[in-house]
């Protein structure tokens, strides 16, 4: 009997002992904020200033213009009026260089020629005819200068004949006197002389229509490249204006400046579409190109990598004081209302889930992202009012608030890493390549999506997209 009642008062203390040491710990069920969906994101930057320098080199000016000029150049089948019918042939290909004279400088097109010329000598008398003809085939040169200037998209040039230096110079027998072929069929070189310079002209005006590939270049420039797989990021280009400076001709080539007004846009999500609408771009005359763009760069923290960041922040802390205490096992965060609720899973004094909310800032000198006007959610704060009134002390607060922070300085160099990789001689086509260099990245705001946090960075530098060439 006295065994059963130690056992029963045994028993019986560790039963209170028990209950005693169970009331101290408290049990918290806060009502948990749902996430919601934000908007999906669309943010347009400012407008910026790509250069488009275009670069032509003479050669393929040369080589375009051999193909649209060629064969029978000129022809004069009526011999009744001069008493001359002349065929001009081209004989070889076309050289076109840059000539460096006295009116700066300019086109120079030699044009080996191939000329035949039938030559009607005599009268006609009693209305009998008297004429005898003699044919002839020469050789000669033509050297002609064009200058240059921007028209609509093409470079238009205004030729003129410099000279014709015959290969050769045979001679004939007229009225008894022995005279060059060339002396007498010189004068008619002022009839074929302008045929040869509108050709000439119109050959390089339709080699050189750049507009197709200034247009196919913007085009790829335009089609929306993806920053970051992970993250879904995607930068596009939409074309507003472009300009262009008149051309100048320098060594070997044609230069040609070009600029770009666009807006810069980063989204979030799937591939988004190209806005550029060729028909609706227009070319304007500039005396000069804008170089330093703008460009913005979004640097993407999901919540889960946020939330993984801030867990480990939290690591070894305890808040509170004397025996009532506890430390943050785990942190989730997401987007409700605007906000970002921050979840605390908690054990020690009390055990169970709060809630928190506050608004996404960023601190400039550290590069982190913390939380202003971090509160306790409605409920969670009177659920702490009621259980564990010591925990929704202001000063615990401030001290927890001090781990809600994470740095995303690793995100704004994955960003500007993932630009550079498009300004060192990206080529999204034959003959178009993209360079440029970018300055220290500056901070712009924050936005909110269903998914993550987006800090977006503006991006001073300059950006060349190089057309080479017309293909």
């Amino acid at each position: 009997m006295q065994k059963s009642f130690l056992y029963l008062t045994i028993f019986t203390s560790i039963l209170i002992l028990t209950t005693s040491c169970s009331s101290t710990l408290q049990k918290i069920e806060a009502l948990k904020p749902e996430p919601d969906d934000a908007v999906p994101l669309t943010y347009t930057s400012i407008p910026s200033f790509i250069n488009l320098p275009v670069s032509v080199k003479l050669k393929d000016i040369e080589n375009q213009t051999n193909t649209l000029l060629n064969g029978l150049i000129y022809e004069d089948n009526k011999i009744e009026d001069d008493n001359i019918e002349i065929k001009v042939w081209k004989q070889a290909p076309i050289t076109i260089v840059n000539d460096h004279g006295k009116e700066g400088e300019k086109i120079k097109t030699v044009l080996p020629l191939k000329v035949w010329v039938k030559y009607r000598i005599g009268t006609k008398t009693m209305g009998v005819d008297l004429y005898k003809n003699q044919e002839f085939n020469l050789n000669g040169v033509i050297t002609l200068l064009s200058s240059v200037s921007l028209n609509n998209w093409k470079l238009s040039s205004k030729t003129n004949l410099k000279s014709l230096d015959w290969v050769e110079s045979p001679s004939m027998t007229v009225f008894g006197k022995n005279m060059p072929v060339t002396y007498l069929i010189n004068p008619a070189v002022s009839l074929f002389k302008s045929q040869i310079e509108k050709s000439i002209d119109t050959a390089i005006e339709e080699s050189m229509d750049f507009k197709p590939n200034v247009l196919e270049a913007i085009s790829k420039i335009s089609t929306p490249f993806e920053m970051s797989p992970e993250y879904k990021s995607w930068l596009r280009i939409v074309p507003l204006e472009v300009y262009s400076t008149n051309a100048k001709l320098k060594n070997d080539a044609f230069l040609l400046n070009m600029g770009m007004k666009c807006n810069m846009e980063t989204l979030i999500g799937k591939k988004p579409e190209s806005k550029f609408e060729k028909n609706k771009i227009i070319l304007k005359a500039a005396d000069k190109i804008p170089e330093q763009i703008t460009a913005n760069i979004a640097a993407v923290s999901t919540y889960q990598e946020a939330s993984s960041i801030m867990t480990a922040n939290f690591a070894g802390q305890e808040f509170g004081s004397g025996s009532k205490k506890v430390k943050v096992q785990n942190v989730a965060i997401w987007h409700k209302d605007g906000k970002i609720v921050i979840a605390l899973d908690l054990l020690g004094t009390v055990n169970g889930t709060i809630y928190l909310n506050g608004i996404p800032q960023y601190n400039e000198t550290t590069k982190e992202i913390y939380f202003d006007k971090l509160d306790y959610v409605l409920d969670t704060k009177s659920r702490l009012m009621r259980t564990a009134n010591w925990l929704a002390q202001g000063i615990i607060l401030k001290k927890m608030q001090e781990s809600c922070r994470y740095s995303i300085k690793q995100n704004l160099d994955e960003a500007k890493q993932n630009m550079a990789v498009y300004l060192k001689n990206y080529s999204p086509m034959p003959g178009v390549f993209i360079n440029g260099k970018m300055d220290d990245i500056q901070f712009e705001k924050t936005q909110l999506t269903n998914q993550a946090i987006i800090a977006f960075i503006k991006v001073n530098g300059v950006i060349n997209v190089s057309i080479d060439g017309l293909k």
